[in-house]
């Protein structure tokens, strides 16, 4: 009796994941980990279309598909039509869904409490607020059953420096909108968290903590483990809760700040 070879299953699809502000800084360094741990990526700039296509030469570099598309997460009215376009990314892939949403995107504001202006505070709500809210609920029905969903908060929204209340203010509010999504999408089977990443050098906010040598050994000698955080800091942690196996993290804040202002 002639045995016959077993026979290979198909590999299974590799993950997609869509990051927005995927341009520069953590957004960059997190779609560039998640490229080396296997995922294709759908990455969203504003403005800095030329970054945005040199990450995308990195991760095709890689090995993995990837598509740019613009988007401005302050204009919630173009949330709708940006759904329409990653659903095409989608088709052009032979997938309509997509497994991982990162919620990076964002700007941030320094100015004491008594000068901000409502113009600042509006700006920062539909940025860090509204629009991940919206955005999300844009992207529900193209989020794959047992996915995963990332919102980007900041170690401001647990302690406080001067300077921050309305980024911070907003930042809380993501991490109680983290909260809702989890009990709400579990039936699902979709898993939200937050990350919460401390000073990081970066051009975020005129790269002041990159920068400045003053702010730079303030913010180290702040910090347990003795120095400002790196961009690859926080751009692994997203790809670990991203990760096959930790999809049972779920509704939680993960603080990525080496141990600042305990």
């Amino acid at each position: 009796m002639s045995s016959q070879p077993p026979s290979s299953a198909a590999a299974p699809a590799a993950p997609i994941a869509l990051v927005t502000g995927g341009s520069r800084g953590l957004g960059r360094n997190a779609a560039l980990h998640l490229a080396r741990q296997g995922s294709e990526l759908i990455l969203t700039y504003r403005s800095a279309v030329t970054e945005a296509e040199a990450v995308a030469t990195d991760i095709r570099g890689l090995g993995r598909r990837v598509a740019v598309l613009p988007l401005d997460v302050a204009d919630s009215a173009s949330f709708a039509g940006f759904a329409d376009r990653v659903r095409e990314v989608l088709a052009d892939w032979g997938r309509d869904r997509f497994d991982h949403l990162v919620n990076n995107a964002g700007t941030g504001v320094h100015a004491p409490f008594a000068a901000t202006t409502e113009a600042q505070f509006d700006e920062l709500a539909r940025i860090h607020l509204k629009g991940p809210f919206f955005l999300t609920q844009a992207l529900l029905p193209l989020i794959a059953d047992g996915g995963r969903i990332l919102n980007i908060s900041s170690g401001l929204a647990r302690f406080a420096l001067p300077g921050y209340a309305a980024y911070a203010t907003m930042k809380g509010g993501i991490e109680v909108l983290t909260r809702y999504l989890a009990r709400e999408l579990g039936e699902r089977g979709i898993s939200v968290n937050t990350l919460a990443p401390g000073a990081i050098e970066t051009d975020f906010g005129g790269g002041t903590v990159r920068d400045n040598a003053e702010v730079n050994a303030f913010v180290a000698s702040q910090t347990a483990l003795g120095r400002v955080g790196l961009p690859d800091d926080i751009g692994a942690v997203v790809a670990a809760l991203l990760a096959p196996g930790t999809g049972w993290i779920n509704a939680q804040r993960i603080e990525a700040s080496g141990g600042m202002m305990l």
